[in-house]
């Protein structure tokens, strides 16, 4: 579903700004096209084997890290110990200065972070999200800048027609795009049905003043407004930009991806299309008036998301040289536009899809289904396609399921039988997974193949009596908000959903309490919850025996069978591993594929990363398990990418091949970032993940806790040999 919605007038194609903004990495994904693109080519693939550890950076705490560095003027920003802002020599790695967050915080922009100066660079600033608040800091030395907003914040929950109070996620923890004076951000928001607007907004950088808002669920008069039931906005939430967004310079135009509405899986409460759920935006970067869009998903009940910044390229089409724009998803098709109208290179299909058997759920009767380029990741899963790493009883276990489940292609609409999703919601694309050579029109993306299986079921909700117990009125709230995921007996789903047996020896109460406030990966946040709810909640985790099943003073209200018409189904979201913590699919699990946009083809396909316990045993092409990793691109011909196997690579961009790698202590997520100092290159990464398959709590085996000896480690070629390369 393509619309155009104002004329624009654009200045000519061409590429001549590209060698200039991909020189640097002052920008997350390097440039402000979000093209994770490097135009420095002292390594290259004649020389890439000398490449050698230049410096490390210790992250000094033991915590994950996946953030993008930046370099401005020789000096590195990284995250770091306890989450605080770090400022490195990005020549040798020193530490000049550290600007300390909240280190108890879980919600932070830490993916990277914003850079903007003045015309005359006597003002440089660094902006950033923390706890629901917008602020900056003094790019030169560290400190708050307090004239920003109000005492230094801009409260982020402001100004999207809800009570703030309620709305406990609103920020995304990827950076926005800054454009002239102006701050632009996306948000994120939870998965349930009451989440927070998913609206796009623009700050002004010196005063945090609001510029302008893109509603994404639209209010009365706007365009779009007829694809949702009257008033939407509302109680609706989700359709947000979380995954990044590119920026046109030169047009001054804002390429923005969205996500699917919500909740994910049901939608009988938002009848419709839900414009502008799953869509890309053209907006114009100075008034947030919508130029163009596209829908890749109608009334999403999938969470097939744009998980990808759009990427900003130019190819040769039809004999003529045209501006576009790529975008990958969670369902492994590429899409590809005409940067200035929005029309697609080549031909995309509305297809007819199922129909959901749910009550009150109103499916969209067609999607579109692009014809070209072809998909990078698998779209269907059946038991012929069960992996060979495991045990027969297991396999026998997950064929009977699959069998059994309805299954019925990419759109199998789910419902209260077991339902087959694949790629699956958290597979394809994901964030920072794409990269592109703007020079010649070429795209890679990585994908993860990890199949799910929903199953919806009515959420009930428990009434106590006021003689109740705190740990009855926990159970009644765990009821209500947890039991369809963790089940009645709190053991989870596992791998896909964690056991809450005995969490308390495995968290602290107030970790538990930031999880329920602030979510945590695929878990929502529940911001309905009030303090008093959340403090019983915690005491029936921490003493479920004390209320059990069949309590007296706990009753349950069944929304079915008493004539509510607000009936929420709802599911988890059914990650099929298997007790090894591997994908039941077999591999590869983490792939790389190469396009070329000019003719929209695959050059080559190739698994990305190992599995250290599968490759000892000489099964060495499986891909990385559960992979959170975007690659970069470079003029000399490499695609740099670290992965969960602890291992960082250069791969020939030409032929697919592995040319260098080397391992690390630590597992890798993000992305590395490409930038020159005083005539020599270099490469970092930021290796503190998990190296492990146990990514997720699996009967037996609990997800990997153990501290990370986490790094910023610098890659370079030896001192003396740069010259000799240049």
């Amino acid at each position: 579903m393509a619309f155009a919605l104002a004329s624009f007038a654009f200045p000519a194609s061409g590429q001549s700004q590209a060698a200039d903004i991909h020189r640097t990495w002052r920008n997350y994904e390097g440039s402000p096209d979000a093209a994770q693109y490097s135009g420095l080519d002292q390594i290259n693939r004649s020389n890439v084997r000398q490449l050698k550890i230049a410096w490390k950076y210790s992250t000094g705490d033991g915590n994950k890290y996946l953030f993008n560095p930046l370099v401005v003027d020789n000096v590195m920003y990284v995250l770091a110990n306890q989450n605080s802002i770090v400022a490195l020599d990005a020549r040798t790695g020193n530490e000049l200065w550290v600007h300390q967050t909240d280190a108890q915080t879980r919600l932070i922009t830490n993916r990277g972070i914003n850079y903007w100066e003045s015309a005359d660079r006597s003002d440089r600033r660094l902006l950033f999200s923390m706890n629901n608040y917008l602020q900056e800091i003094d790019a030169r030395t560290g400190k708050s800048i307090a004239r920003f907003g109000t005492n230094g914040v801009v409260d982020l929950r402001a100004e999207l027609g809800r009570d703030p109070k309620s709305l406990t996620l609103v920020q995304s923890s990827t950076p926005g795009r800054v454009f002239e004076n102006l701050i632009i951000l996306g948000s994120a928001t939870n998965e349930e049905y009451e989440s927070g607007p998913g609206d796009i907004r623009a700050y002004d950088v010196l005063t945090g003043r609001l510029v302008w808002i893109f509603h994404t669920v639209p209010h009365p008069g706007e365009p779009g407004y007829d694809t949702w039931p009257k008033d939407a906005w509302k109680t609706v939430g989700g359709a947000n930009a979380w995954s990044g967004m590119s920026l046109d310079e030169k047009r001054g135009v804002v390429y923005v991806p969205t996500a699917s509405p919500k909740y994910n899986f049901y939608g009988a409460n938002r009848t419709g299309a839900n414009l502008f759920g799953d869509c890309l935006l053209a907006i114009d970067a100075r008034t947030g008036k919508l130029i163009w869009h596209f829908q890749m998903v109608h009334h999403d009940i999938w969470d097939y998301d744009n998980g990808t910044s759009p990427k900003l390229l130019t190819v040769r089409h039809d004999g003529k040289m045209i501006d576009v724009v790529a975008q990958a998803g969670k369902e492994g098709f590429v899409w590809v536009f005409d940067r200035d109208t929005g029309k697609p290179l080549w031909p995309i299909e509305e297809r007819a899809v199922p129909r959901s058997d749910m009550p009150g759920e109103e499916t969209w009767p067609t999607q579109p289904f692009p014809l070209q380029p072809p998909p990078f990741a698998r779209q269907s899963f059946t038991a012929k396609d069960l992996s060979p790493f495991m045990p027969a009883e297991e396999r026998a276990r997950f064929r009977e399921e699959i069998e059994s489940a309805r299954n019925q292609g990419l759109f199998t609409p789910p419902s209260t039988q077991n339902t087959i999703e694949m790629p699956g919601n958290n597979g394809g694309a994901n964030f920072g997974g794409a990269a592109v050579d703007p020079t010649q029109g070429f795209l890679y993306v990585v994908s993860k193949d990890l199949p799910a299986m929903l199953k919806l079921e009515l959420d009930e909700a428990e009434d106590v009596s006021a003689t109740s117990s705190p740990e009855q009125r926990g159970r009644a709230v765990f009821a209500t908000n947890c039991r369809l995921c963790h089940g009645a007996d709190l053991k989870g789903q596992p791998p896909a959903v964690p056991s809450l047996v005995d969490i308390g020896s495995r968290r602290t109460q107030q970790e538990i309490r930031a999880i329920v406030r602030q979510g945590d990966g695929p878990m929502p946040a529940f911001s309905r919850l009030s303090d008093a709810a959340v403090d019983s909640l915690l005491a029936y985790l921490a003493n479920p025996e004390r209320a059990p099943v069949g309590t007296p003073a706990v009753k349950t209200h069944d929304y079915a069978t008493s004539g509510v018409t607000n009936a929420r189904y709802k599911s988890g979201f059914g990650f099929m591993f298997t007790d090894s913590g591997l994908p039941a699919i077999a591999p590869p699990w983490t792939s790389l594929t190469a396009y070329d946009l000019n003719s929209g083809t695959i050059r080559w396909k190739i698994p990305l990363g190992e599995v250290p316990e599968l490759a000892a045993q000489g099964f060495k092409n499986t891909g990385s398990h559960f992979p959170k990793v975007g690659p970069v691109v470079t003029a000399g011909g490499l695609i740099f990418a670290g992965t969960r196997d602890r291992k960082v690579r250069a791969i020939d961009a030409e032929a697919g091949k592995v040319l260098w790698e080397a391992t690390l202590d630590a597992a890798l997520e993000g992305m590395p970032a490409v930038y020159e100092v005083n005539g020599r290159e270099y490469v970092v990464f930021c290796a503190a993940a998990q190296a492990t398959t146990h990514t997720h709590d699996l009967p037996g085996h609990p997800a990997m806790r153990a501290p990370i000896a986490g790094a910023y480690v610098a890659f370079a070629l030896p001192d003396g040999s740069a010259a000799s390369h240049r």
